[in-house]
């Protein structure tokens, strides 16, 4: 059946009605007869539940597709929903596990990152929520404009979709790992069109950034107007630090005083008390690290081929021009394989202006006051070793390293390592040394993060990477020596896999796949050893240099059950960077009964001057505090997590680090103003952490 059959089947029971009372426009109407079968699906059972206007649209998906859905495609080829603000769908979770439902909005050429918007909304076993994809609202001169090297631009997102041509809906779980059954019902646009930065732009629009950094065009509470207003907040916020001291009831650790005394070994450990995981502190107190990343005074952004987006960039000879530097690292986006580009850093300019030559010890020592006003009680990853090495708040630290690659390896920022390579222990052994005096044996250290995100992929993912190597891959020369010794013979190979090589040499020079549905059990176990190898090897140098401090993982992104229960062997904690609304129901795979941390969370909005909210959105900076504090519940009430850090200290850049990153996640932004909403927040959850963890 052609697309064009299809929408014309559709068309037949869309109705695209004006509401009079609430200006909504229906643009699915479930109350009308529906030809379900007109529908495209992708791995869905469809099915209409209730009557008239109380109807819904039942999906039920399996793990058949990767995006299992549905399309909604417009009558007559388009929705012009130019005089709406957004569009909306109402969802029940219907199953027994939490789902995940994502609304898309599509122009023209829609393919997931073109063209089309997408918002989420993530829900509990029973629980309702309403998806609402906000749509961009462009103006004459907005569409001329060109910005690089951002995720977020001053435009509001309207060079991805014009209101005035949707021609689809979709409607998908993304990438389930089971199945999931769900309802949709009020499928409408509707609000007035919001047109923010982007309605009103001046022109000429460049130059849109002040000399502090921050967005010329717009204003909002707490932006920087002065050099004396910046002075001014020096006073105010040390009222306000004096006020709230932090928490009672803490030790200097930010362990649990009040709490039970548990055995004190001097470092911090990892133990289970009362059915939950908790870390214990030097002193042996009960203690749950509440912390934030990235705690340093570094936020460059690059310059090069985009000067005219500044109003006011300093002298070389001026005492401002220090903060030019040049730079390389771009793992993706419009820097990258551009052999570099000069930088500026607007934080560390507005530090000098805001506190004087001394700048770098004033920061440092105000951030662990902050901390601890705040009520947390951890700097984590990525932090200023010149900071947290004051030793007045527990740590950890971030460990990367040179070794060799496993060439035909992918990942989000750089391919797998070797392990089977001797440069991979040579390489962390090298990085590891460099904590001998430092953070190995110190108290204060928690542990030691090694390794960030890595391509873990598929369960036999790795494995194959291996198979696609040259021959002289060290990886791959260990793959094959495992399979000589199982087969013995290459045509008991050929057999099993349903390949023809001619020797144990022409495998090792073949570089292609194998299928992966013959040769699975082999690339299972492959992987597994791959794992298992990774992991030992890190435990072995971390606790060789530093015995007494925590080995916590490698901050998984994506669940692979593999590689976790390698990692439940030899790591200590077992860490995860998890961008989600909740982590309440987070458990390892069965029958491991590990302690975990998260690494990595964090809400933003655009309320506050940025352009983009990072991988987690708010409506505004009470709904960031909102969900910070919802997420922060549910994991003290996980019995498995004894932790959770938020990305991060800093907003990022208005115009953005290397790799285009511009997320306002900060608790505190450009210019060193913290954002109330937030703090307010974490200080609650600082004052009840510990009885309401012990509670639960």
């Amino acid at each position: 059946m052609s697309t064009r059959t299809i929408a014309s089947l559709f068309a037949l029971h869309v109705i695209a009605a004006i509401s009079a009372t609430h200006g909504e426009q229906v643009l699915v109407d479930l109350g009308e007869p529906l030809d379900l079968r007109a529908i495209p699906a992708r791995a869905v059972a469809l099915s209409l539940r209730g009557e008239g206007k109380g109807r819904a649209l039942r999906l039920e998906t399996n793990t058949g597709h990767a995006w299992p859905g549905i399309d909604l495609k417009a009558p007559g080829g388009k929705w012009d929903l130019s005089k709406h603000g957004h569009v909306a769908v109402d969802v029940t979770n219907c199953g027994t596990k939490e789902v995940t439902v994502c609304l898309r909005v599509d122009n023209p050429g829609a393919d997931g990152r073109k063209n089309c918007l997408t918002e989420r909304v993530e829900l509990k076993p029973g629980s309702e929520g309403t998806i609402t994809v906000k749509l961009p609202q462009g103006s004459a001169a907005g569409e001329s404009l060109q910005f690089v090297g951002m995720r977020g631009t001053p435009i509001d997102g309207a060079a991805k979709l014009d209101p005035g041509n949707v021609v689809n809906l979709v409607i998908f779980t993304p990438k389930p790992k089971t199945a999931h059954a769900f309802e949709v019902t009020n499928i409408r646009a509707g609000g007035k069109p919001d047109r923010g930065s982007s309605g009103d732009l001046p022109d000429p629009f460049f130059p849109m950034i002040d000399e502090f950094g921050q967005y010329m065009h717009k204003d909002w509470p707490g932006k920087t107007h002065s050099l004396g207003e910046m002075h001014s907040r020096i006073a105010e916020e040390a009222t306000d630090l004096a006020t709230h001291p932090g928490p009672e009831g803490w030790n200097r650790f930010g362990g649990w005083a009040k709490g039970p005394q548990l055995e004190a070994t001097g470092f911090f450990r990892v133990a289970k008390h009362r059915d939950k995981w908790w870390l214990v502190d030097p002193e042996g107190r009960l203690f749950w690290s509440n912390g934030i990343d990235g705690i340093r005074d570094a936020n460059a952004t690059p310059i090069t081929g985009r000067e005219h987006y500044y109003a006011a960039l300093p002298a070389e000879d001026s005492p401002f021009g220090q903060f030019y530097s040049p730079g390389k690292w771009a793992p993706r986006g419009y820097y990258k394989d551009k052999g570099g580009y000069r930088q500026y850093d607007f934080t560390r300019a507005n530090l000098l202006r805001k506190y004087g030559v001394n700048w770098q010890d004033r920061f440092a020592g105000l951030s662990h006051r902050r901390l601890r006003s705040w009520g947390v009680n951890t700097m984590a990853n990525w932090s200023s070793e010149a900071i947290y090495l004051k030793r007045k708040t527990p740590y950890v630290v971030a460990v990367h390293f040179g070794s060799p690659d496993l060439r035909a390896s992918k990942g989000m920022w750089k391919k797998f390592s070797d392990v089977f390579d001797p440069g991979f222990r040579e390489g962390l052994a090298k990085r590891l040394a460099r904590e001998a005096g430092k953070s190995a044996g110190d108290p204060w250290c928690i542990g030691y993060f090694v390794d960030n995100e890595l391509g873990w992929g598929k369960d036999v993912s790795l494995a194959v990477a291996t198979l696609c190597c040259p021959a002289d891959q060290p990886a791959k020369r260990a793959f094959v020596a495992d399979l000589k010794a199982k087969y013995r013979e290459i045509a008991a190979l050929n057999t099993a896999w349903g390949t023809s090589h001619s020797s144990w040499e022409a495998l090792l020079a073949a570089m292609g796949a194998p299928d992966v549905k013959k040769a699975g059990g082999d690339l299972r176990d492959f992987y597994s050893k791959t794992a298992e190898t990774y992991f030992r090897t890190v435990r072995e140098e971390v606790k060789r240099i530093a015995p007494e401090q925590l080995y916590l993982g490698c901050r998984f992104s994506n669940r692979n059950d593999r590689a976790v229960r390698a990692a439940a062997v030899y790591c200590d904690v077992i860490s995860f960077n998890r961008y989600t609304y909740s982590v309440e129901r987070d458990r390892l795979p069965k029958g491991i009964d590990k302690p975990m941390i998260i690494g990595e969370f964090h809400f933003g909005a655009l309320d506050r001057g940025m352009f983009h909210t990072g991988l987690r959105k708010a409506d505004n900076q009470e709904h960031r505090a909102k969900l910070y504090t919802e997420y922060l519940r549910g994991a003290l009430r996980n019995p498995q997590l004894l932790g959770a850090h938020w990305f991060i200290y800093k907003d990022q850049a208005t115009t953005g680090r290397g790799d285009g990153e511009n997320y306002q996640i900060g608790f505190i932004d450009n210019c060193d103003t913290p954002h109330p909403e937030i703090i307010a927040a974490a200080r609650e959850i600082g004052a009840t952490m510990y009885r309401l963890r012990l509670a639960e």
